[in-house]
């Protein structure tokens, strides 16, 4: 299966002299200074967050009570996309505000180098928005792709995943929360302290995540965080189809990272999708998740449940084994086995070696080196403002672009690659559709989703389902799309590709 892939990231924003609560409107106000073509309003009518994989649905997800109290401020608004700001991007991609956070979702992609250079797309076109505004403002504004702000609140950078719906929920679950506990090793951003229970404690850790999480599996996401999300919202033919949504993952920095905390799960997947029998379950996944952050022991003893003992080293090299046996049409396949063997490699030998492309390791590097030119103590304030400065998306200010463009770490998407991500929706999946639709005919939209585009044909609508084109490549549509010159060609084309009539409203 030709697996679609992307990313949704929440940036955090801090802007001088203005209190968190503020935060909320501000998000919507960096949004709304995006100056480029867009389509707006975002179609919500295929979104259930409350459905579970595992064949219920909740009454109401839990909330953290810090966000509702901020949540709670500002201006009512008329619609959710309004609330929202919703931006619907030429490239197939979507800007927004959730939850006081600007939000970027990557367009649909088949390929981590895609993914990568789609993502950072995300990074440009936020560190625009936030130059306007701060402009406007006449303050200093600065955005981070970070997961907390240091004073006990979350926000996620969440993964999606084309999955079948053959496997059982409860057998993906299994099968992959020893995965998600350990690949921190090499996905882990880092962080100067830890958090929970109201109290932070300044020592260094592998992950951003692990302080959050708190059960093995629930559909929740904004509160009681689960390691493995349950969310059943597949955008893609129902009967045959998930969209398994990872928020226990970190925001990287690291180009590197971000291709292989996306690439080693997907071809998890395909291992899983084949029938291969996972690696052995741990006795309790939360507890490891925290274990392996704070005490950054590569190799401490970890309970399975058969009462038997791995280390997160140990299990991922299962995995890689689980994942090197099995077929994959994922098309950076052979460089994500090799590198994930490097990375382990390196990381038993001496984590160090990974500075060049781990964040968390490059952070640690960094943040020592500092302490010990200037005397610092890890409990120092100095030290939570360096690493905040590493997750900085500017490019003239963020320590880990100035690691990057001085040599020292390793890039995968270059700013040509960038620009082109932040204009161009990838030619080979669905995203194409809706950011060709965006680029082109704009004002003839009138809604759009993952699952669907609605747009003005005449004195009709003109709905099309793009939940079917998700299992292969749609290089052949996305041609005959691009040479279209006018909305009439462009409706011929989506006509023979499963598009329906009806009446406007």
């Amino acid at each position: 299966m030709q697996r679609i892939i992307g990313l949704e990231t929440e940036y955090g924003l801090w802007i001088e002299g203005l209190a968190p609560g503020a935060m909320v409107e501000e998000s919507r106000a960096l949004v709304r200074a995006y100056q480029g073509r867009y389509a707006s309003p975002w179609d919500y009518s295929d979104e259930d967050p409350r459905r579970d994989m595992r064949g219920f649905s909740v009454p109401q997800l839990t909330r953290d009570p810090e966000d509702a109290r901020f949540d709670a401020t500002g201006p009512r608004y008329a619609s959710l996309s309004d609330e929202h700001a919703d931006r619907i991007l030429p490239n197939g991609g979507r800007l927004y505000n959730d939850h006081g956070h600007p939000e970027y979702s990557t367009p649909e992609c088949l390929s981590v180098v895609d993914l990568v250079a789609h993502d950072r797309a995300g990074s440009h076109i936020v560190h625009q928005c936030a130059l306007r505004r701060a402009a406007e403002l006449g303050k200093e504004l600065r955005v981070y792709k970070n997961n907390t702000d240091y004073h006990g609140a979350a926000y996620g950078t969440h993964e999606c995943y084309l999955s079948r719906r053959s496997v059982p929920a409860d057998t993906l679950i299994a099968a992959l929360l020893p995965f998600l506990a350990t690949r921190q090793v090499f996905s882990g951003a880092g962080k100067a302290i830890i958090e929970g229970n109201g109290r932070v404690q300044s020592a260094y850790q592998i992950s951003q995540r692990a302080d959050f999480v708190s059960v093995d599996a629930s559909v929740d996401t904004l509160h009681r965080r689960p390691l493995f999300n349950t969310r059943d919202e597949p955008h893609a033919p129902d009967a045959d189809f998930r969209r398994l949504h990872v928020i226990s993952g970190d925001a990287n920095m690291s180009d590197w990272a971000t291709a292989m905390k996306v690439g080693t799960l997907a071809l998890v997947l395909d291992a899983i999708e084949a029938g291969c029998s996972a690696p052995r379950a741990l006795a309790d996944p939360v507890e490891a998740v925290k274990e392996i952050s704070r005490t950054r022991a590569l190799d401490t003893r970890l309970r399975s449940a058969d009462g038997s003992w791995t280390t997160p080293i140990r299990l991922q090299r299962d995995y890689l084994a689980l994942a090197h046996d099995a077929p994959s049409d994922l098309p950076e396949r052979q460089w994500v086995l090799d590198e994930w063997d490097r990375v382990l490699r390196d990381l038993e030998t001496d984590p160090m070696r990974t500075s060049d492309r781990v964040d968390w390791v490059a952070k640690l590097e960094l943040l020592t080196r500092f302490a010990e030119e200037d005397g610092l103590d890890w409990s120092s304030p100095v030290m939570m403002s360096l690493d905040l400065a590493y997750h900085d998306i500017s490019p003239e200010d963020g320590l880990q672009r100035a690691l990057e463009q001085e040599g020292l770490m390793l890039r995968i998407a270059d700013d040509d690659a960038v620009q082109r991500a932040a204009a161009q929706a990838p030619s080979d999946t669905r995203a194409f559709i809706r950011g060709f639709l965006v680029d082109r005919h704009a004002e003839a939209v009138r809604s759009a989703s993952w699952s669907r585009i609605e747009f003005f044909a005449g004195d009709d609508v003109m709905e099309f389902d793009t939940r079917p084109l998700v299992n292969g490549s749609l290089a052949r549509l996305n041609s005959e799309l691009a040479v279209c010159t006018n909305l009439d060609e462009t409706m011929a084309v989506l006509s023979r590709y499963r598009a329906s009539d009806r009446s406007k409203e």
